[in-house]
C-alpha cells in the first residue's frame, strides 16, 4: 500500500508520531512540564493528554531533576519514558539523572538494565538571548552511553521520534526551536510526511542536497541554511554536496567519506560553539579515516565561544546563516 502523504509543521509530525508509538505500546510514557494540557510549548505534544489522559501523559512540576529521575526508575520497570526538557539550556538541572545514571546503567549492568529512556528538548537560536539559544548536541555527544539525534525536516522528526522510542539505548532528541516555529512550505525537503507509522534509522546521514566540488556537513536548523547557501553557490560555479548528519551519536561516517571521496574538501557547519565539538570531531574523523593526502581543503563555520547575544542584529552576527556559508563556501573554493 502506497502511503499517504501530507505537508504537516515539524511539531505536528512529532506529535503525530509519539501518538503512533503511544497506541502501538502501553509502556510508553510521556512526562513533562506543560507537555499535557498546553500540548508541549511547542506543540509538539499535542492531543496526547485527551487521547491517553494523565497516566501516560503527565505534566509535572518545574523539577527536572525529580521528573528525570522518575523516568530513569519508570525504564528500569519495563517502561519507556518521553521526558520533555522544555529547553535544552535548561539540562544542567537533571545533568546528574543524564550522565551518571540513564547513559550509564546499562553499561554498569553489563547489559542487563536497559534504559530505553527519550529526552527530548529543544535547542537553536531564534532571538532568546544566552540561556535560552544553545543546541549542546556536541555536550550530549561527548557523554558515552547517549545516541543523540537531531533533524532537519518534518519527515525525519517523525520517523525519528519513533525510532526513538522504539530504541532500547537511551536517546537525546533535540528539536530545532527555529524549525518548530517554520511553516510547512518554508521547508525545503522534507516535509511531505506518510500518515502511517514509519521510522527512519538513527545511525544514517542524508544527502540533502548531491554535489561534486565540495562537501558540506551539517545537522538539524543548518541544513536549510545550507541549502540555501547551496544554490546561491552555483552561480559561482560551486557544486556543494549536503550531508545531513541527522545523528550526532553515531556520526554516519561512510555517508561523509564516501562523498569526500567524490568531492576532496570538506565544510563543517554547526550551529554549537566550535570549540571542542562537532566540527572538531567530523575534521579530524575524516583525517583518521581517509588521511590528509586524501583532502583539497577543509574548513569548518560554527558560533564561536561566546554566549548567544540577546539583540538579533548580534545574535545574526555569530549564528551560522545562509550569507556566512555561502561566505565560508567559497573562502574554501571548489571548483575544479
Amino acid at each position: 500500500m502506497t502511503a499517504t502523504l501530507r505537508n504537516i509543521n515539524l511539531s505536528q509530525a512529532v506529535a503525530e508520531g509519539l501518538r503512533q508509538e503511544m497506541e502501538a505500546d502501553d509502556t510508553v510514557l510521556v512526562l513533562g512540564e506543560d507537555v499535557g494540557a498546553h500540548g508541549g510549548v511547542f506543540g509538539s505534544s499535542r492531543g496526547l493528554a485527551k487521547a491517553f489522559g494523565s497516566s501516560r501523559v503527565l505534566d509535572t512540576p518545574i523539577s527536572e531533576m525529580a521528573f528525570t529521575g522518575m523516568a530513569v526508575g519508570l525504564a528500569m520497570e519495563g517502561y519507556r519514558p518521553v521526558v520533555e526538557i522544555m529547553f535544552v539550556d535548561f539540562i544542567g538541572v537533571c545533568l546528574e539523572q543524564v550522565y551518571n545514571a540513564i547513559a550509564k546503567i546499562p553499561y554498569m549492568s553489563g547489559g542487563h538494565v536497559p534504559m530505553p529512556v527519550v529526552i527530548k528538548t529543544a535547542g537553536g537560536n531564534i532571538g532568546s538571548a544566552a540561556q535560552h539559544s544553545q543546541t549542546l548536541w556536541g555536550l550530549f555527544a561527548h557523554l558515552p552511553g547517549l545516541r543523540v539525534v537531531a533533524p532537519s525536516n518534518p519527515h525525519d522528526s517523525k520517523g525519528m521520534i519513533a525510532a526513538a522510542v522504539r530504541c532500547d539505548d537511551p536517546v537525546v532528541f533535540i528539536e530545532h526551536k527555529g524549525l518548530l516555529l517554520q511553516r510547512a512550505a518554508d521547508f525545503a525537503f522534507g516535509a511531505d510526511v506518510p500518515r502511517e507509522a514509519f521510522t527512519v534509522s538513527l545511525d544514517e546521514a542524508a544527502v540533502a542536497r548531491p554535489g561534486r566540488d565540495l562537501t558540506l556537513v551539517t545537522v538539524s536548523g543548518t541544513v536549510g541554511q545550507a541549502y540555501a547557501a547551496a544554490q546561491a553557490a552555483a552561480a559561482h560555479g560551486i557544486d556543494v554536496e549536503i550531508i545531513d548528519l541527522r545523528s550526532v551519536m553515531p556520526v554516519d561516517w561512510d555517508t561523509v567519506c564516501a562523498s569526500l571521496t567524490r568531492t576532496r574538501r570538506l565544510l563543517v557547519v554547526d550551529e554549537d560553539y566550535l570549540g571542542f565539538g562537532l566540527s572538531g570531531e567530523i575534521v579530524t574523523g575524516v583525517i583518521e579515516r581517509m588521511g590528509l593526502d586524501a583532502l583539497d581543503g577543509v574548513a569548518r563555520h560554527g558560533l564561536p565561544g561566546v554566549p548567544v547575544p540577546a539583540a538579533l542584529s548580534l545574535e545574526r552576527a555569530v549564528v551560522p546563516d545562509a550569507d556566512s556559508i555561502l561566505a565560508a563556501i567559497l573562502r574554501l573554493g571548489g571548483t575544479r
